[in-house]
């Protein structure tokens, strides 16, 4: 079988070489430790002098041995520092034994042991475990040298660890092989052959296509068309989804290892699926109809809720501009009703004035003058009575056929039904409800096929609904029911109470995280793997934490009550405001000399020269790992690149270009243009510029990298579920959310795309957690990015998490209730705590805060994935609440730095601009947007 190529020719080059240090990283590697030193010393030659420092330093920075090779500018900076002459050191005359006595001298000094047999078995072990969850060699092949390194084994070569792993991969696929063998019967192979032979499609064009070919594609349509023809395609997998599960619980294949397999089918055209060995096409089919039948599961739940708010959204329109019609109407009455009266009784009242004034009457004729005055003759009087009678007919008629919302709810039903119905009887909910009541209610509808009458479970509706399902005839108003029932689903689903028993996105959250069980039997062994050990003890990093927040107390307060910080000012009912002053312009020379002198440049010249400098086109690796294929001419990856990057379209640009064949480039993107090798590429990009020099100086500190995230929304014409409406940036269009990362070199390293409704907070992590060449320290969002729970989780993955809040002054801050910062009033100068953190929610949740950051930093679950389903729920779930109240720490210590920190906070807005920046520099890019 081929050879898996895991590192690229330069990659591969890297490891096997040694390091290559700048004067800094010398002083650091070569600078022995007092017993080195003294090894050194007692060695007799100039040569094993030299070479036993050089070969220690290479060990210190990459816990392995380079084979006698060296730096010639290392062995001479390491003579200079012990007082040899260069001349004197003769590379070619370290003999092998010296070498590896030298070896076990340093290996012993740092507590390694050599790659010996058994760090081989513990090797394999390890990568047969990954590759249950993780299907990328690279990754995989970091990972085991991570392994290593904690274990404390040096590291081997690359081609060793390269054979281990094409090794366990051949022995995992031939156990998968086997299992598909010993657990497929003969009417299961004939079910799965089908899927491969041709059949009768719904649609004009489907006619006598092949079956696998049909269940392909989804419409993200939410037309009841589409949604009925997406319907009609899960009851199909879904049959045998059911019947194969037995096969796939055998095979205990994670998702990302299903997705691989399955796109295999998606991309492969219907003989290349055919002609694969048995078991290998078995396989492929059955991980095929499991990630169709979860994608297209969440896809119909996703439908279900956009269905939902949507009917609930345009039901609260209707009900609110009823009401204002209503109010007009009986506005109206009220008037022309004070509008008689008036006329009336101020003509009376004026009469009954003047007679009293008049000073010609005596009482008596007074008093028959007002007598007379009141008793108006009967027409008048049946005037005024006749408005107020009228009045209150109109007031009656007006409530009687007021539209209540429920009402106008009942009016949308049908629509709704057409959407969501169908859905809700076909979808497997899990039994571990947290609403029986509603639970038992979806089972009686799914039993009834949606065919219900007035014996149905009303008990999840509200005293007030139970009392509208019946109208006042006694008629049971059925469409109300089923509307009402698909809210509380929705709503059920969202909340995280009602969770699908086959989905990849709506599973309860403890199925995403480490398992309970493992987590309690190797709590340990996950911190250090997680870094969190420092963590563990909760009391200790409460305590600490609460040191911290008093020394920033009274640092910043100091400084203000020093006039050491004119921009702060507090307001008088207690916020304060802190003003930040533009960074002073400097002077500096020109770069246009070292740009070309025309204007433009092509934007194939940019993309030869980017690839002739780093060679990121090599990234670009066939989807099939294990297969070689003559991979197509370079032209044909930068026109797949610009078709994407400018959102031309590879057939139009293939029409508009010479020499690029249509067919060619649909197979290169096809089967090239993964998600995987896309990241690669930019990350190869990424390395070349993180070894120069030129890039860091737009670092304000040495060593410590700022970043920054922020989303920009770019219309959708097509059908999307992830395409929403936002008035504010698209008008009446719909559109979606690209979140773009960038550090303060100007280096773009992840982006992702999420729906325009959605807030970015919980997404910030996933780019922080892309951190295989960007490594982060200090992050920057905008508003949208931040929240409570992201400054928890930041601080306990280690970064400084540090956003541009709107409305700053007006936040809480908080302290501990036994530190030594009190909430005193505010009399006193400067910042005061508005309230104590309860420590007594973080310490009770302490354990499962760990178990989520942990499963975060191994990489076992997404971040934005975890957020969502943790978001979803109450606001009252307890982990949410623990971190919530924890975060509240690391936001007021934020807070604080902020408000005392001039250049913190100008650093924040120069990347915060530099972010923004790029999106502009995206859509210029974009041809089809100019």
């Amino acid at each position: 079988m081929p050879r898996i190529k895991i590192l690229n020719t330069t990659e591969k080059n890297d490891f096997e070489s040694p390091p290559v240090f700048n004067s800094v990283e010398r002083r650091r590697f070569f600078t022995l430790p007092q017993m080195l030193n003294e090894a050194m010393e007692n060695l007799k030659s100039p040569t094993n002098k030299v070479c036993f420092v050089v070969t220690a330093g290479y060990f210190k920075a990459r816990h392995r041995f380079f084979a006698r090779q060296f730096h010639q500018t290392d062995i001479a900076y390491v003579a200079r520092q012990i007082d040899v002459q260069t001349e004197d050191v003769d590379t070619s005359a370290y003999d092998k034994a010296s070498y590896l006595r030298h070896q076990r001298i340093i290996l012993n000094y740092f507590g390694f042991t050599f790659f010996d047999t058994a760090a081989r078995v513990f090797a394999k072990h390890e990568i047969l475990i990954m590759l249950r969850v993780q299907f990328r060699p690279k990754i995989i092949l970091l990972d085991t040298m991570q392994l290593l390194t904690r274990k404390e084994v040096s590291l081997p070569s690359y081609n060793v660890l390269a054979a281990l792993i094409v090794e366990a991969i051949n022995e995992h696929q031939h156990g998968l092989n086997k299992i598909i063998e010993n657990s497929l019967n003969k009417v299961q192979q004939d079910m799965l052959d089908a899927l491969l032979e041709k059949a009768t499609g719904s649609g004009s064009d489907d006619k006598w296509r092949y079956q696998i070919t049909l269940l392909k594609k989804a419409s993200q349509s939410t037309r009841p068309s589409k949604i009925k023809a997406n319907l009609a395609d899960l009851q199909s997998l879904m049959a045998l989804y059911l019947e194969f599960k037995p096969v796939v619980n055998r095979l205990g294949l994670s998702y990302e290892c299903l997705r691989y397999y399955a796109y295999s089918v998606v991309k492969a055209q219907i003989h290349q699926v055919s002609r694969r060995a048995k078991e290998d096409r078995y396989l492929h089919l059955i991980a095929f109809i499991v990630y169709q039948t979860l994608k297209l599961q969440d896809m119909l739940i996703d439908v279900l809720l956009l269905a939902v708010q949507s009917a609930i959204n345009a039901t609260y329109n209707e009900h609110k501009e009823t009401c204002y019609q209503e109010m007009e109407s009986r506005n109206q009455s009220v008037s022309q009703l004070v509008d008689g009266l008036q006329n009336d009784f101020i003509s009376t009242l004026g009469t009954i004035k003047a007679i009293i004034a008049d000073t010609g009457l005596t009482a008596d004729q007074k008093v028959v003058a007002i007598e007379a005055a009141i008793n108006r003759p009967a027409s008048k009087k049946t005037g005024i009575e006749q408005r107020i009678n009228d009045f209150k007919d109109e007031l009656t008629t007006l409530q009687q056929q007021g539209i209540g919302y429920y009402d106008l709810l009942e009016k949308r039903s049908l629509k709704l039904q057409g959407r969501v119905a169908d859905i809700v009887r076909q979808a497997i909910f899990d039994s571990n409800c947290g609403k029986p009541l509603l639970l038992e209610a979806v089972v009686h509808y799914q039993k009834k096929s949606g065919n219900i009458d007035k014996q149905v479970p009303i008990e999840f509706l509200t005293p007030e609904q139970r009392s509208l399902i019946v109208a006042q005839d006694g008629k049971f108003r059925v469409s109300l029911y089923k509307a009402l029932l698909y809210l509380a689903v929705a709503d059920a689903v969202k909340s995280g109470v009602l969770n699908l028993l086959h989905s990849e996105k709506y599973r309860s959250l403890d199925d995403y995280m480490i398992p309970k069980i493992d987590w309690d039997a190797n709590r340990d062994e996950y911190l250090q793997r997680a870094e969190l050990t420092r963590y563990s003890d909760c009391q200790a990093t409460l305590k600490a934490l609460s040191q911290a927040v008093d020394f920033r107390y009274e640092e910043t307060n100091n400084r203000f009550i020093a006039d050491d910080n004119p921009y702060l000012t507090f307001r008088s009912n207690g916020t304060f405001h802190v003003s930040t002053s533009k960074l002073e312009e400097v002077d500096s020379l020109s770069l246009g000399s070292i740009f070309p002198e025309r204007k433009y440049i092509p934007l194939l010249e940019a993309l030869a020269t980017v690839n002739n400098a780093t060679g990121f086109l090599e990234e670009f690796e066939h989807w099939q790992m294990k297969h070689r294929h003559p991979k197509p001419t370079r032209k044909v990856f930068f026109a797949g690149i610009m078709a994407y990057g400018c959102d031309i379209g590879y057939r139009k640009l293939a029409q508009i270009s010479k020499q690029i064949n249509e067919n060619e480039l649909d197979n290169t993107l096809n089967w090239y243009f993964s998600l995987a090798n896309v990241q690669s590429a930019n990350d190869r990009i990424l390395q070349f510029m993180d070894k120069m020099e030129i890039p860091d100086i737009y670092r304000n500190q040495a060593g410590q990298l700022h970043t920054s995230s922020d989303g920009q929304k770019v219309g959708v014409s097509v059908d999307s579920l992830n395409a929403n409406y936002s008035f504010k940036y698209l008008g009446k269009e719909k559109g979606a959310s690209v979140i773009s990362f960038i550090d303060m070199r100007q280096m773009m390293w992840h982006s992702m795309v999420i729906s325009s409704a959605e807030r970015e907070a919980p997404y910030v992590i996933d780019g922080l957690m892309h951190n295989d060449v960007i490594k982060s320290d200090i992050h920057s969002t905008d508003t949208h990015g931040y929240s409570e729970v992201i400054f928890a989780s930041t601080y306990l993955l280690g970064f400084t998490f540090a956003p541009r809040i709107k409305g700053l002054g007006r936040q809480k801050l908080y302290a501990f209730r036994n530190g030594k910062t009190k909430t005193t009033g505010r009399d006193t100068q400067g910042f005061q705590p508005d309230r104590y953190i309860n420590e007594e929610i973080s310490s009770a949740q302490w354990d499962e805060m760990l178990r989520f950051i942990a499963t975060i930093k191994l990489k076992k679950t997404t971040a934005s994935q975890l957020f969502r389903r943790l978001n979803s729920y109450s606001k009252q779930h307890p982990l949410y609440k623990a971190l919530k109240e924890f975060g509240k720490i690391p936001k007021t210590l934020f807070i604080l730095k902020y408000a005392d920190d001039l250049e913190f906070r100008q650093a924040i807005e120069k990347q915060l601009n530099k972010v923004e920046g790029a999106n502009k520099l995206s859509k210029a890019i974009s041809l089809a947007k100019i």
